[in-house]
């Protein structure tokens, strides 16, 4: 199968869904630009008429609310924001109008609308210009949420949003723009709400999505010298997200570690940890561990930037210390004392006593202590 960049293949299913469906137009700032959009929107205009590519004036409020009202009237439109921290001056189009207008009409009416932001982190942006809000989203009742990480889910996400009847917020990050891999040529779409497996393993469960999935593969392959088995779940979608396959892994291997691009507090890795916590609490060995980005602002020096943002070897720690860190897990003084002593011992050779157990095995080492 051929390979193509991530950039491409958004490129790619906006020229099929074009050429397939008359309903569907594009409209945003910077459609016409390679140094807005990149490689992603690259000829559209000229192959498609600038009637159907509409480069519009600097108004996130009007824009987005122009593409939902021509949704409400049976247009599939697709709206553009080249950098996501301005899209929040369209937030009143969007959680007020779009994703509310199904419910206050019993669902008579859709709003079939897929708002397109790019995350622009890094570069000594700054502040202003390197927020990644997917968490904003995932709050708001009636509008779903993805973030792909591969060319692949890029199309894929892509098409399945704009035929979707609802409101879907798609979020790609620019640093994912030159990843190439496999994309069939035909149009395919990849299921909202559904995550995928990327490797399986036997002692902890890493999710992911977005460039921190990207991160979460490498950080995996280090992980596997030295004989760690990392069980990695790619969400893909965030609203909804597909809790099933997660707790499945997380009753298979007994830990968790979420990472998300975002902020920590109140962030989707922190809801992510909290249903888990309520659905699969009695199978974890260990704490729920998240690698998030600090509660900072993006800095704009190019040496704190290095400090601030994700890496595979942040991710490689925290994945370490859920194994191995006897100090915080551990449930015996015997293992207590060979944590004071700086040995980091596997939790199999810890034996019962470790982790976090389930109530009935719990009850059992009491009985056999006692006795």
């Amino acid at each position: 199968m051929r390979r193509i960049s991530y950039a491409q293949a958004i490129c790619e299913a906006h020229r099929q869904l074009l050429e397939t469906d008359r309903r569907v137009f594009l409209i945003g700032q910077g459609l016409w630009s390679p140094w807005y959009a990149g490689t992603s929107l690259k000829d559209l205009d000229k192959e498609f008429s600038r009637d159907r590519v509409l480069d519009t004036p600097i108004s996130e409020n009007a824009v987005t609310g122009a593409a939902i009202g021509a949704s409400m009237c049976g247009m599939r439109p697709i709206v553009f924001h080249p950098r996501m921290d301005f899209m929040l001056l369209a937030m009143d189009p969007i959680i007020n109008q779009a994703a509310n207008w199904s419910y206050l009409f019993r669902g008579q009416v859709s709003v079939p609308v897929v708002i397109r932001a790019a995350i622009n982190r890094g570069g000594e942006q700054g502040a202003q210009h390197s927020q990644a809000l997917h968490a904003f989203f995932m709050h708001v009742p009636g509008l779903k949420v993805v973030m792909p990480s591969t060319p692949y889910d890029a199309k894929g996400l892509l098409v399945a949003a704009v035929r979707d009847e609802n409101p879907v917020i798609y979020i790609d990050d620019r640093w994912l723009y030159d990843l190439e891999g496999e994309v069939p040529e035909e149009m395919y779409e990849v299921p909202l709400g559904q995550g995928v497996l990327r490797r399986t393993g036997q002692e902890v469960t890493v999710v992911a999505w977005s460039y921190a999935a990207y991160l979460a593969e490498a950080a995996c392959n280090q992980l596997a010298q030295q004989g760690i088995e990392v069980e990695l779940i790619d969400l893909r979608s965030l609203k909804p997200w597909d809790e099933e396959l997660v707790a499945n892994s997380v009753r298979k291997t007994g830990r968790l570690v979420i990472v998300d691009g975002g902020w920590r507090t109140c962030g989707a890795a922190a809801e992510i940890a909290a249903e888990m916590s309520e659905v699969v609490f009695h199978w974890l060995k260990a704490p729920i561990v998240r690698v998030t980005l600090p509660d900072l602002p993006a800095p704009s020096s190019r040496t704190l930037e290095q400090a601030y943002y994700l890496t595979a070897q942040k991710i490689v720690q925290a994945v370490e210390r859920v194994l191995y860190d006897a100090d915080r897990f551990a449930t015996t003084e015997t293992e207590s004392a060979v944590c004071e002593s700086g040995e980091i011992v596997p939790d199999a050779q810890r034996g019962v006593g470790s982790g976090l157990l389930r109530g009935d095995e719990q009850r059992r080492l009491d009985r056999s202590k006692a006795a």
